[in-house]
């Protein structure tokens, strides 16, 4: 035994390096390599795994309180004033006695209230009366060219404002150094910060001509883009616009 504890404390262990030529192991050990340089570069750079995530608090508003109405077209009845006058010919208003009229209904559609009369519309038809602005409106094609086309040229001013509580960050799109001046002067088209849009681009981006959307009602919907990084060394504003009808649809 006690030569057995002798000869085991004098023992030294060490690896044994072994060096082997071969293109098989050789190309195996490289693939590894690269793939898991690969694998860390996807994560770190393109996928961004390195980063931490909050959800963004945002608030967007304009002048007319985050959203408006751009008149552009005005069907005109000359004369109207407020009277009583048939009902437009439809299903629901002909009639062919008093009894026909229920005093005091209207529906969608109506143009007034009913007074329980049924008077002539034409020379062979008799239809409600209706108390409304009179004669009522029976055009139903607008204009075109829309009446107040002009209206591409309008302006908006957007302002945003992001929050990010996680991080105590907050940004906007309006940056301290636009001052009054800057506002009243920059051009979208020439400067990308400006928060000041021309009613005609913002359209155009949404991919419409505005001399059709201003003949007939149609909604867009101004999106906003807001990319930023934490540290602060770089951010930018992209916006874009889309239509929120199916035109063809309606």
């Amino acid at each position: 035994m006690p030569g057995c504890r002798d000869s085991c404390l004098s023992q030294y262990e060490t690896n044994k390096l072994v060096r082997i030529q071969s293109v098989r192991f050789g190309s195996l050990k490289w693939i590894l390599k690269v793939a898991v340089l690969v694998v860390i570069c996807v994560m770190m750079v393109l996928k961004k795994e390195y980063q931490e995530f909050d959800p963004v608090v945002s608030s967007v508003t304009t002048k007319n309180k985050n959203s408006f109405f751009v008149v552009t077209n005005v069907i005109v009845t000359k004369n109207q004033k407020q009277g009583k006058c048939p009902e437009v010919l439809r299903n629901e208003t002909t009639c062919t006695a008093n009894e026909d009229c229920e005093k005091g209904a209207s529906d969608k559609h109506s143009h007034g209230i009913n007074t329980g009369l049924c008077v002539k519309f034409d020379v062979l038809k008799k239809t409600c009366e209706v108390s409304a602005w009179c004669p009522i409106e029976t055009e139903t094609r607008a204009p075109r060219p829309a009446l107040l086309a002009a209206a591409e040229n309008f302006t908006v001013m957007v302002k945003n404002n992001i929050r990010f509580p996680a991080f105590n960050f907050i940004r906007r799109n309006i940056l301290p150094q636009m001052n009054h001046a800057y506002l009243r002067s920059c051009q979208r088209e020439n400067d990308s910060l400006c928060p000041i849009f021309r009613l005609g681009d913002m359209v155009r981006e949404a991919g419409e001509k505005f001399s059709d959307l201003a003949v007939e009602v149609r909604t867009t919907h101004e999106l906003m883009c807001l990319t930023a990084l934490l540290n602060g060394l770089a951010e930018g504003v992209v916006f874009c616009s889309r239509k929120l009808d199916d035109f063809e649809k309606l």
